[in-house]
């Protein structure tokens, strides 16, 4: 080691949050369901749409590269529509989830 290294500070620790293990594993645990349920719901809805028609109004005439681009942008359609409420099917989604996974 050289002179200029002992003379510096050690290096900053994040500061320590006085929360019980339980309850950051728990809210964890709460934040990974929320977001599978929604994803669950986001995936639900973009089958939906593209059933309903909406995947090949938007590529129309397009080829291959339309018909991707249209799937892309259903799936960021429902996950927008997930995100902002959806259905509710998230939250039922989530109510099945957190009662039977322990």
């Amino acid at each position: 080691m050289s002179a200029i290294e002992n003379t510096l500070p050690p290096p900053l620790q994040p500061a320590k949050t006085h929360t019980p293990a339980g309850s950051l594993a728990e809210q964890n645990r709460t934040e990974t369901l929320r977001k599978t349920a929604r994803e669950f719901e986001a995936a639900f809805i973009g089958e939906m749409l593209s059933y309903a028609g909406f995947e090949k109004a938007l590529s129309g005439d397009s080829g291959f590269g339309g018909e991707t681009f249209s799937r892309m942008l259903v799936d960021s359609y429902a996950q927008s529509i997930a995100d902002v409420g959806g259905f509710g099917l998230a939250d039922k989604i989530y109510d099945q989830l957190k009662d039977n996974i322990g």
